[in-house]
Order: structure tokens, then C-alpha cells, then sequence
């Protein structure tokens, strides 16, 4: 089984980063080009300290990383923490199998090797 290089602390912090609308919305902008604190913050309508905060989670996850030039903040993606996520999903795509195999069908093949 592929293990991902994060550990579970570190992998809780992403996915617990993503569990928030306004935060996936966040990384789903920066996806395409990075941005001003303010420009994201105008993107998102929500305040500067309410970004600022949404940034600090997303910062402590690596899913995005700050600059400062001047007086602005400039966030972009920071493929880390979605690399990591993407790989952890990744390991169990072996044992998904196809749409066929539900939870019914499952109960079913149960039964039927009764």
C-alpha cells in the first residue's frame, strides 16, 4: 500500500483546512493564478481579518504559501498539501473497484454464499 510521506497530525491539518466552504473556495481560486490577500479577500466577500484567518489555516497546512513585497500579501497554491491529500486518497483507489460493487451488492453476495 503507497503511504503518503505526511504524518497523520500534519494530514489531519489538511483535511480538517478543506472542511471549510470559504477555504476550498480559496484554494479553487489560487488554483488558476495567485492573488493579493485582498483580492481574495474581495473574491470570497469576507473581511481582511476574516481572511487572514482562513489563511492562516491554509498556511499551517501547506495547501498555500504567503509573500510579502512591500506592504502586500501575495498567496498562491502550494501543491504539498494537496499532493499529500491527493496521494492518501490515492492508496485506496485499488480497493474501490467499479461503481457495480455497491454496498448492496455486497449484502447480496453475503447472502447468496449463505
Amino acid at each position: 500500500m503507497h503511504q503518503t510521506s505526511l504524518q497523520p497530525e500534519q494530514l489531519d491539518s489538511v483535511f480538517t483546512a478543506l472542511g471549510h466552504t470559504k477555504r476550498r473556495e480559496m484554494v479553487n481560486t489560487l488554483a488558476f493564478a495567485p492573488a493579493t490577500v485582498k483580492q481574495l479577500a474581495d473574491a470570497q466577500q469576507i473581511s481582511l481579518p476574516a481572511i487572514h484567518k482562513h489563511i492562516r489555516i491554509l498556511e499551517e497546512a501547506a495547501l498555500i504559501q504567503r509573500k510579502k513585497v512591500g506592504r502586500t500579501n501575495f498567496v498562491a497554491i502550494d501543491r504539498n498539501g494537496l499532493l499529500a491529500a491527493q496521494s492518501w486518497l490515492a492508496q485506496y483507489h485499488a480497493y474501490w473497484g467499479s461503481n457495480k460493487e455497491t454496498l448492496e451488492n455486497y449484502i447480496a453476495s453475503l447472502e447468496d454464499n449463505k
